[in-house]
């Protein structure tokens, strides 16, 4: 990757570090009693969240949505019943909601023990990003790692976070700017460029042969194109766990011989980058069967 590196995307996940963050007095020392109550107040809190989630009965996403247009939203004008945009739900939503309904009606009990040990699974977790995310000169000023998890830290901790955040996000907006600017430049066929939304699409197979075949599963993405194949392909860079991970960010360039792709992958372990040079693109929906 020229511009969408991974050091550009560990920069932008290092944004809006302080936005889930309040401040509070305690957060200056290590106090047990505050840790605990505090941890029960947040954990009150998911335990009530999960509860109204499992009692959400589908049969209210049978009715159709009243939605307002976006530009209403936009221009602070008063909105009104005429603004509002019916948006009915089709047959195939009508399906799988009347099986979401029949999964309710059969649900068992709510188990209150459950959430409880994910709330916790979920605050180690949270601890181990924090560790990885914020610079170690930071991380070392919070005097309880437990109570910055749930949510709290102290003033100064905060203006650093809030600080940090946005100098971060100008970087990466600058970045991103840039490798757009020169992505336009490249003037990539219409019939490639629109198709390459892979964001969040999961590489499902790799094969090289006379041509280079990248499958993918679109579910978790936006997209329908699930098979990429590259003609007179050449591999610059391949690097470990292509395949398994999921495809995040790309970058097409002209070249004398045709093209060249830049992959930035996530394999769950870490990044990992694909370059393939090539003749031609072709970028298609595969059936299965």
């Amino acid at each position: 990757m020229k511009f969408l590196t991974k050091e550009w995307y560990n920069l932008s996940q290092q944004t809006g570090l302080h936005y889930s963050l309040r401040v509070h007095k305690g957060a200056y020392q290590h106090d047990e009693a505050l840790y605990e109550r505090l941890y029960k107040r947040k954990e009150r809190e998911y335990v009530k969240f999960q509860r109204e989630l499992y009692n959400l009965d589908p049969r209210s996403l049978l009715d159709d949505m009243k939605l307002i247009p976006l530009e209403k939203v936009l221009s602070e004008e008063e909105v009104t019943e005429d603004d509002f945009i019916v948006m009915q739900i089709s047959d195939e939503q009508r399906v799988n909601i009347e099986k979401q309904i029949a999964e309710y009606d059969v649900r068992p009990p709510f188990n209150e023990q459950h959430f409880k040990q994910e709330f916790s699974s979920n605050l180690e977790w949270n601890r181990q990003v924090a560790a990885a995310k914020l610079p170690k000169e930071l991380f070392s000023q919070i005097a309880d790692i437990r109570v910055y998890t749930l949510g709290y830290c102290t003033k100064e901790i905060f203006a650093q976070l809030k600080k940090l955040s946005k100098d971060n996000e100008n970087k990466v907006r600058a970045i991103s700017a840039a490798a757009a600017k020169v992505q336009k430049e490249q003037h990539i066929p219409e019939s490639i460029y629109s198709k390459f939304n892979f964001h969040d699409c999961t590489v499902t197979a790799l094969d090289l042969s006379d041509e280079l075949v990248i499958r993918l599963d679109p579910r978790g993405g936006f997209t329908k194109y699930n098979k990429i194949t590259f003609t007179t392909p050449q591999i610059v860079m391949q690097e470990v766990g292509i395949v398994g991970s999921s495809w995040i960010y790309d970058e097409i360039y002209k070249t004398d011989q045709g093209y060249e792709v830049h992959a930035l992958l996530w394999s769950g372990k870490g990044l990992c980058e694909l370059i393939v040079g090539c003749e031609d693109i072709v970028v298609e929906e595969e059936h299965s069967g």
